[in-house]
């Protein structure tokens, strides 16, 4: 709101011409909103009510559209906001909004490679790490990652103030930039940098490692070609991509942005005017992830795509979602046989057993 009653001399400077990022982000973010909202809702409804969350990956997955479910509900103030070139609610809703930005960004993040990393336990160790291919174990490494990013998102509410400038004789107020550099130079740089290293590097080294192992592992002649393997290559892939895609060029230029605002490497004002404007589309990118993911649970998880397909015949849905949990339960006592009567025989990676089961078939797999 314009504040008139401020005398000159305590005036802010005046406020950056922010009005062409202003736009496209509004136009960005309206589409994220009105294609994410229902995506995740219907998403997050699949997994909790049909499926059950039967699976480790459909509680990772499960997870991740909650947390993209957050950010698209974030979406109204900020579009409002670019709307209005200027910040009218209140600084609660500044700092939430944007925290649940950095949470669900490196949400995100930690739970596309623990899907990955799950792929790479179930194929290139399916027996020495399937104590922790477990529902239970997932769902405490989810609580564990929640936890994580609400303690990083303190901190981010305490830097996401609104910053006061004027504009046509009067005082506003800006949210999600202009932060200053004694901010940049203080408390914002290493904030920056420890959740760069912990909700990015840390993710995509894992994410890289894991998917090259298993790709490397169902690469090799003796790995049997099925029909879940191809699911499996396609789930990575698809991750990778969006890993790629959203966070990488984000959180990359985010870095050397950071450097230069810190003063920890040379540069002149305008070159860190570039480094933002290239900032400030990167950032939409990575707003894009909460659109892809959905994508990502009806190519790569079955059990998804025919509770989708039932919708319109709620009998058939509630049937095929009951067969499916039926079925995982029905595999376990076959699969629990199997593995200790084959131990030796376990490390070719998907050979059939006499059974006709692969060895990598856990229970859990089976609703998706």
């Amino acid at each position: 709101m314009v504040n008139n009653s401020a005398s000159n001399s305590s005036f802010p400077p005046p406020c950056p011409d922010y009005r062409g990022t202003h736009r496209l982000h509004m136009a960005a973010y309206s589409l994220v909103l009105a294609a994410g909202l229902p995506l995740n809702a219907l998403a997050l409804w699949v997994f909790l009510r049909a499926l059950r969350v039967h699976s480790v990956v459909s509680v990772y997955m499960c997870n991740l559209a909650a947390s993209d479910l957050l950010f698209t509900l974030s979406l109204p103030v900020r579009i409002s906001y670019y709307a209005l070139h200027y910040w009218p609610f209140s600084d609660l809703l500044c700092q939430t909004a944007g925290a649940i930005f950095q949470t669900n960004m490196y949400g995100s993040c930690i739970f596309l490679t623990l899907i990955n990393v799950d792929r790479y336990a179930a194929i290139v160790h399916p027996l020495r790490l399937r104590h922790l291919r477990r529902p239970r174990v997932a769902r405490l490494l989810c609580l564990g990652v929640w936890a994580l990013i609400v303690v990083f998102a303190v901190p981010t509410v305490m830097v996401h103030r609104p910053s006061p400038c004027s504009y046509a004789g009067g005082q506003v107020r800006l949210c999600f930039e202009s932060f200053g550099d004694r901010l940049w130079q203080g408390r914002l740089l290493p904030l920056v940098l420890l959740a760069e290293a912990l909700g990015f590097l840390l993710p995509l080294a894992a994410m890289l490692y894991s998917s090259g192992r298993v790709f490397w592992t169902l690469a090799r002649p003796n790995a049997t070609q099925s029909q879940r393997r191809r699911k499996t290559v396609r789930l990575l892939l698809a991750n990778l991509v969006i890993f790629l895609l959203c966070f990488v060029p984000y959180n990359a230029t985010l870095a050397v942005y950071g450097l230069l605002r810190g003063n920890l490497v040379a540069a002149s004002g305008e070159a860190c005017d570039r480094v933002r404007q290239v900032l400030m589309v990167m950032v939409l990118l990575a707003g894009a992830n909460c659109v892809l993911d959905p994508l990502v649970y009806y190519f790569s998880a079955e059990g998804f795509r025919n509770t989708l397909r039932g919708l319109g015949t709620p009998h058939r849905g509630r049937t095929l979602a009951a067969n499916e949990g039926q079925g995982a339960l029905a595999q376990q006592s076959t699969e629990t046989t199997l593995i200790t009567s084959t131990a030796p025989a376990s490390q070719g990676l998907l050979r059939p057993s006499n059974l006709g089961t692969p060895l990598t078939q856990r229970p859990e797999d089976s609703a998706l």
